[in-house]
Order: structure tokens, then sequence, then C-alpha cells
């Protein structure tokens, strides 16, 4: 069988079975990309840490014999991960102190946020939780039942926003639970959904996701993560369509990472192919500093820079928010300046 023909088998299979044929190996990556090892930075020692997993519809729009793709760069292990950097740490934004006997984070006022799941379709070398003790915090059947009472009694909650892990790694039996049982609180008036197997495993969106969310009382938002324009194939642009189509507002957030969307030019191509499959780019992150992510840094000085020259090229409604995200504060810090709005 050709590879063309595998890839076209592996496609029409469900998206269970695409996502327990995600490489989750380094050599098996490379050959897919017509990669030698020797020629990248690679490193078992990283992979142990933090594993790699790599969905084939995400590595499918990497750009083979290219050792610098920037879709490479956001799942590789590399030996700049075993790095030391000051005020890089395992909990970078604080969820450990924010998290409630009742198993959800109470971080912000009128939202609470639920680790469904420590597992993800793809593991994102930047990932902010990539050191997180999900064993101790994701919500088991009894803690979520407790986290519900919990919203239930705390009436000034009006947001409820699932993430992990990736909530949408769930079966939709215990997906429309949830939905159903958060949606039958009189004062929540929204759910989000953070997600990124949208885009690096849209198989996902299936028929019975749709009905999970067209069918909940409460306003269903979902957060797709999305870092390049190259990452949205076909296949991600018919996902998000059927979303879009059945009323599911959709919102991108991403997260701005050295050699991988660090141009103006990169970033306004982004908003423009987002904003043209109806997906608004809502929030641009600085790096949360976990240890592991350093190398992917970009300092706030040059983001603010950056952030400049996207403004003098697109239209404000595409330009996303500057970010970071400050342990104890009450809410996203915005990075702005008093003259042109970006500082």
């Amino acid at each position: 069988m050709s590879e063309q023909q595998s890839e076209t088998e592996h496609f029409n299979s469900s998206w269970q079975q695409q996502l327990a044929e995600a490489f989750n190996n380094i050599e098996d990556l490379c050959h897919y990309l017509h990669l030698p090892q020797d020629i990248l930075p690679v490193s078992a020692a990283a992979g142990r840490r933090f594993p790699l997993r790599v969905p084939l519809s995400f590595a499918a729009s990497m750009e083979k014999g290219n050792p610098h793709d920037p879709l490479l760069r956001q799942v590789l292990p590399v030996n700049d991960e075993l790095l030391a950097h000051p005020g890089f740490s395992a909990d970078p934004v604080g969820d450990l102190q924010a998290a409630t006997e009742f198993g959800v984070l109470h971080k912000y006022q009128s939202r609470v946020l639920f680790i469904n799941t420590g597992s993800c379709a793809i593991n994102c070398r930047y990932c902010f939780r990539r050191n997180f003790p999900y064993a101790d915090l994701q919500l088991s059947k009894q803690k979520e039942d407790a986290a519900i009472r919990y919203i239930e009694q705390n009436p000034g909650i009006s947001e409820a926003i699932l993430s992990g892990g990736d909530p949408l790694v769930l079966n939709d039996a215990r997906l429309s639970r949830l939905i159903q049982q958060l949606g039958r609180i009189k004062h929540l008036k929204r759910i989000r959904i953070h997600s990124r197997l949208p885009v690096v495993l849209p198989a996902r969106v299936t028929e019975a996701l749709i009905d999970t969310l067209r069918q909940s009382p409460a306003q269903i938002i979902l957060v797709i993560h999305c870092n390049h324009a190259n990452e949205i194939n076909e296949r991600v642009i018919s996902a998000c369509a059927a979303l879009k189509n059945n009323g599911i507002t959709l919102f991108n957030q991403s997260v701005l990472l050295r050699g991988v969307n660090d141009t103006a030019e990169q970033l306004c191509e982004l908003s423009e192919r987002l904003f043209s499959h109806g997906i608004i780019p809502y929030y641009l992150h600085l790096l949360d500093q976990a240890i592991g992510t350093g190398h992917f840094e970009v300092c706030e000085q040059e983001a603010l820079t950056l952030m400049r020259q996207v403004q003098a090229i697109l239209p404000g409604y595409l330009v996303p928010k500057l970010v970071k995200e400050v342990a104890g504060m009450a809410s996203k810090q915005y990075v702005l300046n008093d003259a042109s709005g970006y500082r």
C-alpha cells in the first residue's frame, strides 16, 4: 500500500482510531517527514520527561524534508527543553493555588474551570500544564458531581470552562452528561470549551458531538487553539464549518512562540485565514513560563513591536488581544500602553 493510500484509509477511520494511531515515537515521525534524525536537535531524554504525541492529521500539514517546519517545532522533543531558565516553574499560572476541594479551578470571579482530563490528542512542547499533577486534580465522576454542586451553590458563577488536557477527548456520553448537568444550573449562562482537537484531530467533530453541543441548555462557546496558518487544512476547515453552521461560536487563542509565529507576516496570515473560516482571532498569549519551554519565549518588548506591526496591517477586528497570565491576578492581563494600545 502506498503512503497516500495509507493516509486515505487512516483519515476514513474513526477519530478514536486516528487518536490511537498517533505518532508516539521520534524515529517514526522523522521517517514520515523524510528527516534524518542527525540533522535535528532531537532529545530522547526530553521525550521521556514529556512524551511525543502527534496525530497524523497534524503531521500531514508539515512540510516534508523541512527541519524548521513551524508545526514540527511545536511537537518535536529537543535538547533545549533540558535547559534551566530563571523564573520558569512547574505551575507558572498559579493553577494549584486556585484549585478548590471540589475539583475545579476558581481563579476568576465569574468563571470556574474544570480539569476534565489529563489527556490530549497532541503534546505541545510549550504546554503550560506539561508538569501538572493531573492524577490529583482531574475530575473523577465523584469529583464531577461535587463540582456541579459547587457551581449550584455559587450564583455569581456565570460560566463554566471545560479544559484539561483536552475535554474533547472525553467520549460523547460523558461529555453529553456533563453539559446537560451544567446546562440545568439556572445562573450558568455559558459553557466554554477549550480544545485543540478541531485543529489537530478534526475527525473528532462528528455528528454526535455536534448534537451534544447543539442540545446544550446553556450557550456553547468553543475556543480552538491554532498557532500557525499552516495548521488550517481542508479537514480543519470542514470541521469548523460544521460547528459554525450549527450555531457554535468559535474563537481562537494562540501562543506567541519563537520560531513558530514570531513575525508580523505569520501572525497576519493566521488571523486572515481564521477569520475567512468564521473563527475570531481572540487571544495571543505570551508564553507561560513552564519548565522545559524557555526556548519558545518571545520577550514582552519584542511582542509589543510585533503587535504594532500587525496593527498597521490588519483591521482592528482581526488583531488578537495580546495577553499574559499572572498568578494571583483577577483576570488575564492585557499588554497595553497609553499611546498606541500596545506598550
